[in-house]
């Protein structure tokens, strides 16, 4: 006679075959329970991984494991199996095998006590495998501001399980937002009122516990506006005389350079721009009085600044003092009046001083 039996009759049939023997259950013997139960656990690709499982019972419990409601093969059953049953009934993976085509080791878990008494069931946990793809969803891009403006770069990582980090480098040195012009947020790195030496080359980096991934390379030009280094100052000559105006500039990309006249043409014939944009006049005559400007600009800007030109016809007279001040005493509170003449081509400045320091 062949007899089938089915799980949940095997406590009825040890039970029946003691007491056909002559023996019983003992009382101190109790049906399984599971002590400690596994957890979820993400794991890398080729990496090992426990999960763990501890049952009591009377007599010790026998643990098999389960995957998607498929009992697990282990090194008990083959001992070639890269998945290990400890003596505690918890489950090891000398390695975690995991393919395009084939996951076998990828699934929900659960560990199951046994004794003649009955059997108890772990709560359900997914071993999931670590992945981090090579292409970025959005890779930064160069930009180009003028110092003293905002400048944002833009990354979206690869997609990946847990879902990467990001960080930047800036010439292969890990960016930090502890300065307060810097801001790291999601995948947007933001620098307020960029300065020069903020220019480099940039690097989105994607990270999980697969490892990292590096985006291509961006670069963030920072140019500068036009600024005047030496600019060009009022003057007062004779006529026939040369003058300069000095325009000094500085910026990036080079700032270009030109002179306009407010109240009309340059003089023909007898200016000259140098090479430092300084401009020379020479022979000057009364019409050349006026106001003139340089005007510097580049990509990012422009700028001008402006000097003031009198001409003075006749023969050159220094100064001359032609009245004094004289001494006065008056009642505190009072009016004074110091009178100062002089005479002078071209006419001289008056200062006044009171012992030493200028008014």
């Amino acid at each position: 006679m062949v007899f089938q039996l089915t799980r949940g009759a095997l406590p009825f049939v040890v039970a029946f075959i003691c007491s056909a023997l002559g023996s019983r259950p003992r009382q101190d013997d109790f049906a399984p329970r599971i002590a400690e139960h596994p957890s979820d656990l993400i794991v890398s690709k080729g990496e090992p991984a426990t999960l763990n499982c501890k049952a009591e019972g009377r007599p010790l419990p026998m643990v098999e494991w389960y995957k998607d409601g498929e009992r697990v093969e282990t090194d008990r059953d083959d001992p070639r199996s890269h998945r290990m049953l400890l003596p505690s009934g918890s489950l090891f993976f000398l390695r975690i095998v995991h393919g395009r085509r084939s996951k076998p080791d990828e699934g929900v878990y659960v560990c199951v006590a046994r004794n003649y008494l009955g059997e108890s069931v772990s709560r359900n946990a997914s071993l999931e495998v670590a992945i981090l793809r090579d292409d970025f969803r959005q890779a930064p891009s160069d930009v180009v501001v003028a110092a003293g403006e905002p400048a944002v770069m833009e990354c979206l990582p690869p997609r990946g399980h847990p879902e990467p980090t990001i960080s930047w480098k800036k010439n292969n040195v890990k960016v930090t937002d502890k300065e307060e012009r810097i801001t790291i947020r999601g995948g947007k790195l933001m620098i307020s009122n960029t300065r020069k030496s903020d220019a480099g080359m940039y690097v989105c980096v994607g990270t999980n516990m697969v490892g990292e991934r590096d985006s291509d390379p961006a670069e963030l030009v920072v140019f500068e506006r036009p600024v005047f280094v030496r600019r060009p100052v009022n003057q007062v000559v004779l006529s026939d005389e040369t003058v300069e105006f000095m325009c000094e500039v500085q910026g990036d990309p080079t700032p270009t350079a030109r002179w306009r006249k407010e109240e009309g043409e340059l003089p023909r014939g007898r200016f000259e721009i140098r090479s430092d944009n300084r401009l020379q006049i020479t022979q000057v005559h009364a019409e050349d009085e006026g106001t003139y400007t340089c005007l510097a600009e580049n990509s990012v800007g422009k700028a001008e600044v402006s000097g003031t030109l009198q001409v003075h016809v006749g023969s050159f007279l220094p100064p001359q003092i032609v009245i004094r001040p004289r001494d006065q005493i008056v009642a505190q509170g009072r009016t004074v009046t110091f009178l100062c003449g002089t005479k002078g081509n071209p006419p001289p400045a008056v200062f006044w001083q009171k012992e030493g320091s200028q008014f």
